[in-house]
């Protein structure tokens, strides 16, 4: 489960990962890149017990709670206008030590859970708004009734939803999964505009198994695309990038984002700071090794939701908990009508034009101690008195 009854997250690792895990330290060494890529990804660390009282448990702090017919609709969020994201279970084939909800509760929706989260996504008040479901977890593709069922409903009560995305891993933990069953699924909703993010962080993970798991998907029609955290360790230099960039383009991936890693408990040994982020980002949007067509935009998850970084974005910095003020484009007002229910986290502030401003823990670099005066693009405003946050 990528989450935890008891608070700790345990470690799971699919059989075909524990294989994989074997072949790569056979062939490149223990201390190869590519067996250090694999081991930081999925096994458990003592540097998880290293817990920050400014580190958190949830990857934002907003609630983000919605409601229909007097009932709340359960497992369900949404950030953004068109877009709203449901998670039918928490089931995973490994856990990626990383994972954004490994400090969430447990929990499969039932299937008056999910007919009742679908009927809402087609109720008069959003269908006008929403065109596009994000279905997540945990990971869709582990239980194909559940997937099949969330699908069928859909169709049945959401006719608005013209895009169904699909975040998982499977064909780079359990590529075996990728059956002639679930194609099947896919290929009866002809309705829907099938779009899967393969969430692959590392050159090493294009597995034979991997990319043939890749290629019967792309086969019925599924477009493909990939999204990831920056890692220390794992991808955080130039070399790597471009080389799993190069590979995304190859096997007809689109690069989506490349994101900070995120302040969870327990995770700062995976964190970069922002700066050096912003400067893989930079080189790779300049470099020339491989086309501009398959390079990603560089982005946080905050607590107001994604933010791209670029000039103007960094505000300021907060020296006694090493966090950045992040300007961001979306509006509050914007926010509460697609979902009323949202509420302002504690470090969010408005500005005058009423955009939502947040402070956002920045990560640190390896033997640095405190952040440098420099290392992060600041611009020069003057907030407005009472936005720059506690």
């Amino acid at each position: 489960m990528a989450g935890t009854r008891t608070g700790e997250f345990r470690e799971l690792i699919s059989p075909f990962l524990l294989r994989k895990m074997e072949e790569a330290r056979s062939t490149f060494g223990v201390s190869s890149g590519q067996s250090r890529a694999l081991t930081l990804q999925y096994v458990k660390s003592e540097q998880e017990t290293i817990i920050r009282e400014e580190e958190r448990r949830r990857h934002y702090e907003a609630e983000v709670q919605i409601s229909f017919e007097r009932a709340p609709v359960v497992g369900v969020e949404r950030l953004y206008r068109r877009t709203i994201l449901v998670e039918p279970t928490t089931v995973c084939a490994a856990h990626c030590r990383w994972c954004l909800r490994g400090q969430y509760p447990v929990q499969t929706l039932t299937e008056a859970q999910i007919r009742h989260a679908t009927r809402y996504m087609g109720s008069p008040a959003v269908r006008d708004d929403l065109d596009e479901v994000l279905i997540t977890g945990g990971d869709p593709l582990m239980s194909l009734p559940i997937l099949a069922f969330t699908l069928s409903e859909l169709a049945r009560n959401a006719p608005n939803i013209q895009t169904v995305r699909v975040g998982t891993r499977v064909p780079f933990q359990a590529p075996e999964r990728i059956s002639d069953d679930l194609l099947a699924t896919f290929r009866r909703y002809k309705e829907f505009r099938f779009e899967i993010g393969v969430n692959v962080n590392h050159p090493v993970e294009f597995w034979p198994e991997s990319v043939e798991s890749l290629r019967r998907l792309r086969d019925v029609g599924i477009r493909l695309y990939n999204q990831h955290p920056l890692l220390k360790g794992v991808n955080d230099d130039l070399q790597t990038l471009t080389e799993l960039y190069s590979l995304l383009r190859r096997h007809d991936i689109e690069a989506h984002y490349l994101f900070h890693a995120i302040p969870l408990r327990g995770m700062s040994h995976h964190r970069t700071s922002l700066a050096r982020g912003a400067r893989l980002a930079a080189a790779l949007g300049s470099c020339g090794e491989f086309s501009g067509r398959a390079k990603p935009r560089y982005a946080v998850l905050s607590d107001v939701g994604k933010i791209v970084i670029y000039h103007g974005v960094v505000l300021e910095r907060r020296e006694i908990d090493n966090a950045l003020l992040l300007q961001s484009a979306f509006r509050l007002e914007d926010r509460l009508r697609w979902n009323p229910a949202w509420q302002v986290p504690p470090d969010v502030a408005v500005d005058d034009e009423g955009y939502m401003r947040t402070w956002y823990l920045d990560g640190r670099d390896d033997g640095e101690d405190e952040p440098e005066g420099g290392d992060v693009e600041v611009t020069d405003v003057n907030a407005p008195s009472g936005q720059s946050g506690p």
